[in-house]
């Protein structure tokens, strides 16, 4: 296998594009671009759970969902909802 050198200025290039990647997904999420609609693989890539945790998500009400032909749907606002819902803050005072 052949090693490649890398330098500063291709890691000061790749700081820029990733930079500017999410600067374009934080810019569509402003205007509302992204799905609003997630697919049950796409929930379980986002919040890295299984496929049994993300049924008893769903099964215990802590997940809403719409089910539609056998497929079942989990709006985005939704799991941002349930995410702040269920934060843990701490105060250490």
């Amino acid at each position: 296998m052949p090693t490649s050198i890398i330098t500063t200025d291709d890691l000061r290039e790749f700081k820029l594009e990733l930079l500017d990647d999410i600067k374009k997904l934080l810019s569509k999420q402003a205007q509302g671009k992204l799905k609003k609609y997630l697919k049950s693989s796409e929930v379980m890539d986002l919040l890295q759970i299984s496929p049994g945790t993300l049924q008893n998500l769903r099964v215990n009400g802590t997940l809403p969902y719409t089910k539609v032909g056998g497929i079942i749907f989990y709006d985005a606002e939704e799991i941002q909802k349930v995410m702040t819902d269920n934060r843990v803050q701490h105060n250490f005072d």
